[in-house]
C-alpha cells in the first residue's frame, strides 16, 4: 500500500469518526430537550414558565458553545 492509499484510508477513517461524533452529539442535545420538556407539567405554578426555560437552554447552549471552543 503506498503513501496516497495510506493517507487516503486515515482520511476517510478521521471523517467518520467526525461523523459519528456528530451524530451522537446530535443525538444528545436532543434527548435532552425531550427530556426537559416531558418533565415539565404545564399546570403547575411551581415550575418555570416556557420564557424561562426558554432562556435557561440558552444560557446552557450558550456554555456548551463556550466549553467547546
Amino acid at each position: 500500500m503506498g503513501m496516497k492509499d495510506q493517507f487516503q484510508e486515515k482520511s476517510e477513517q478521521w471523517q467518520n469518526q467526525a461523523k459519528q461524533k456528530a451524530d451522537q452529539a446530535r443525538e444528545q442535545m436532543q434527548g435532552r430537550g425531550r427530556r426537559r420538556d416531558e418533565d415539565m407539567d404545564p399546570s403547575d405554578p411551581s415550575q418555570p414558565s416556557q420564557r424561562e426555560r426558554e432562556r435557561e437552554r440558552e444560557q446552557e447552549d450558550r456554555f456548551d458553545q463556550d466549553y467547546d471552543a
